[in-house]
């Protein structure tokens, strides 16, 4: 007897040309198909997307717009239940309807009686107390809440959740493969650009005087006085982040004189695209979290520069800290920290491996506790 398909929404931040988020979604309809397979529970992905046309084609799951209410209204109403996650959904660093919007779409799924799941979310910050009690009552009502880190637990806590109610496991797309289609891969370049060292750059727009920008730029450029390397620069969200590359290339004027190459990745649809670009990387400079987490799971050493908490959250997982903040980065410091790791990638290797592994190996878990809920 074949089992009755259970059609799951999900909601999250997808269809905005951003490398990190789709990579979450991917990894999320990854993980519960491996575990609709195992456990013999048929799913079927409903995702709510800014763009349901990209996310159809990209997936070929079926989608709607996360704008058209009455679309969502149906969706949900014909569902079996609702993901809400990953990511950093519940925040208000970056405006005040964040929070109201996936809140609003929980509750919704809750009135309609639909069972709700927190998917490894990234809450906070929140600085709006009003919030608190909404998100409380959200998540007591949700069958099961998970986390993808120890701070996002304790300020779930500090709303008055129960610490036995938090699950804290690893961002989703830790788990998340490079792909074996031979049509999703890094861009092919040629033997001259192989021959140095990749350092792959990702950063993004944060302080509106650039002086974080221009301090990044002071010490990739330290960087290459020091050693020929070719800095990769990795634009995680579209067009943005390619703009604010650009930015410090020209800050950091002609380095060919000494030896170096520069280069900015170009566009990836496929989210494992980019994965397999960071995974050619001897090291990565990051700012986009999800830069830092694809260095990771490929065993990259990686140097992390916070904008927001949830990058040092991540990297407290690795018992690392970041080597400074868009308020205060030391380029001299930053540069040194950078050619350290170049010259001992197989230390920093041996150091993370087994924290490495374990975070890969327990990022399906929420997907295998939402496909066991229905069977």
């Amino acid at each position: 007897m074949v089992a009755t398909p259970r059609r799951i929404v999900i909601s999250g931040y997808y269809g905005f040309n951003n490398s990190g988020d789709e990579a979450v979604l991917r990894s999320i309809l990854t993980a519960l198909e491996q575990e609709s397979k195992a456990q013999g529970v048929p799913i079927v992905p409903i995702v709510l997307s800014i763009n349901p046309r990209l996310t159809k084609r990209l997936y070929q799951v079926q989608a709607v717009h996360r704008m058209d209410f009455r679309k969502v209204f149906r969706a949900i109403w014909t569902s079996h239940g609702l993901i809400s996650g990953g990511g950093s959904l519940l925040q208000d660093a970056t405006g005040s309807k964040t929070i109201p919007y996936y809140l609003g779409v929980i509750k919704l799924a809750q009135w309609l009686r639909k069972p709700t799941f927190i998917y490894s979310q990234g809450v906070g910050p929140v600085n709006r107390k009003a919030f608190f009690p909404f998100i409380r009552n959200a998540f007591q009502r949700s069958k099961f809440v998970s986390v993808r880190d120890i701070e996002s637990g304790e300020l779930l806590q500090s709303m008055g959740l129960a610490e036995e109610r938090i699950h804290v496991v690893p961002d989703p797309v830790m788990g998340l493969p490079i792909s074996i289609d031979p049509e999703i891969h890094a861009e092919e370049l040629d033997a001259s650009e192989l021959t140095l060292p990749m350092v792959g750059v990702s950063v993004r727009f944060w302080k509106e005087d650039r002086g974080d920008m221009h301090r990044i730029a002071d010490a990739l450029r330290l960087l290459c006085e020091e050693r020929p390397v070719h800095l990769r620069f990795l634009p995680f969200h579209l067009p943005s982040d390619e703009e604010a590359s650009r930015y410090i290339i020209e800050r950091m004027g002609d380095l060919t004189e000494l030896g170096c190459q520069v280069s900015i990745c170009p566009p990836h649809e496929q989210p494992q695209a980019m994965l397999a670009e960071v995974s050619r990387c001897q090291l990565l400079v990051g700012m986009r979290l999800h830069s830092l987490i694809y260095a990771a799971s490929q065993q990259v050493p990686m140097v992390g520069i916070s904008y927001d908490p949830k990058i040092d959250h991540f990297l407290h997982r690795l018992q690392m800290e970041p080597v400074g903040t868009t308020d205060v980065l030391n380029p001299d410091l930053m540069s040194a920290e950078a050619s350290y790791l170049l010259n001992n990638r197989a230390q920093w290797q041996a150091e993370k491996r087994e924290s490495i592994e374990n975070l890969k190996q327990q990022a399906s878990e929420p997907a295998e506790l939402i496909v066991e809920y229905f069977r």
